[in-house]
């Protein structure tokens, strides 16, 4: 995409919040302040914001920073109506002139870096990308929270009554949680802190079985998606639903990557020259998007343990000096290659 100034008259740049969203109206000539508007996140407040672009010019680009959070309903309301939408990511805060802060500011500060942009980001966009998403997101959080309760059930056998303590000893974790569904709690006098055990742990038992029922029936919806949107990632050693998914929530459609370079800086797999004098060196790249980046480091691992030609690149590699942790900085700029590759060749059919 060229620069805004080279295609459009006026950029609006959109400060998003959760109930409100800020917008201020740029001529890309001379940089002035046409309009500044504060409107409700809601379909009347899009058709104000709209009407208000109007008024100044069809040769428009809009500027939305968070247009995957507070800014996703403008951002859909906006391409159905086929406005050029820019995505901007997170402004640096000591950026900002003498600390200032305020949301015409930040939406006047959206349209002055949109301008000033050579390379323009297209929006996440697409009803599955969107289902996959929220999924992913459900799921991740029924794991994180079984996770969190299976780590409560070992602290407060550790700490209970050694006539409980007993029945969980040398047990692995899911054998204990076995153990604690069964028990059948009951009074005593003089036995509180049995009774209580007793049914803490058995609460805490249910609570992991629960979250572990609701995250599988997430990622079985996860793989009907992704089976119905690109099955041929399922064929990929080392691709599972979830990182599929977690692949094509990231990736969103055809053209949103430039090329491959700019998928593996989306990843943080593009190494970052840190080279000074006679030193050559590259630094590790800890920005993009960092559950893609753990997507393909999963890869990776897999591929290492079970695919022959990723284990003769290692051990060639080895020979050549590079460590164990460089090689896999190699191998994850090379699967976000392919991948990039594959994922913008034309989907298959379902």
């Amino acid at each position: 995409m060229s620069m805004l100034a080279d295609i459009a008259e006026v950029v609006i740049g959109v400060d998003t919040h959760k109930d409100t969203h800020t917008a201020a109206v740029l001529d890309t000539r001379t940089g002035a302040v046409l309009a500044r508007i504060t409107i409700s996140t809601d379909p009347d407040g899009y058709a104000e914001l709209i009407a208000l672009a109007d008024h100044h010019s069809a040769l428009r680009a809009w500027a939305l920073e968070g247009s995957s959070g507070y800014g996703a309903g403008l951002t859909r309301h906006l391409s159905q109506t086929g406005e050029l939408v820019v995505e901007l990511d997170r402004p640096q805060r000591p950026a900002r002139r003498a600390g200032a802060k305020s949301d015409p500011i930040d939406a006047e500060r959206a349209a002055r870096d949109a301008l000033a942009r050579t390379r323009m980001a297209q929006p996440k966009t697409g009803g599955q990308r969107a289902a996959l998403q929220m999924l992913l997101t459900a799921r991740r959080a029924a794991v994180e929270a079984g996770a969190d309760a299976q780590r409560q059930l070992h602290a407060m056998v550790i700490t209970a009554p050694e006539v409980v303590r007993a029945r969980f000893r040398g047990q692995s974790t899911r054998i204990m949680l076995a153990t604690a569904i069964n028990l059948r709690p009951t009074t005593a006098a003089g036995e509180v802190e049995v009774f209580t055990s007793l049914n803490v742990l058995r609460d805490l038992a249910r609570r992991v079985r629960f979250l572990e029922a609701e995250a599988a029936v997430d990622e079985k919806a996860i793989r009907a998606i992704v089976r119905a949107w690109r099955p041929e990632l399922l064929a990929l050693t080392g691709v599972g639903p979830i990182v599929a998914a977690t692949m094509l929530a990231a990736w969103s459609h055809p053209g949103r990557c430039r090329n491959d370079a700019a998928f593996a800086m989306l990843a943080g797999t593009a190494p970052i020259p840190a080279s000074s004098g006679k030193t050559v060196r590259y630094r590790l790249n800890r920005s993009g998007d960092r559950q893609l980046n753990r997507a393909l480091h999963t890869i990776v691992l897999t591929r290492l343990q079970k695919d022959q030609p990723t284990q003769a690149y290692a051990d060639r590699r080895r020979t050549q000096g590079k460590t164990d942790r460089e090689i896999k900085r190699c191998l994850k700029r090379y699967v976000a290659r392919e991948l990039y590759r594959l994922l913008e060749t034309t989907p298959s059919t379902p």
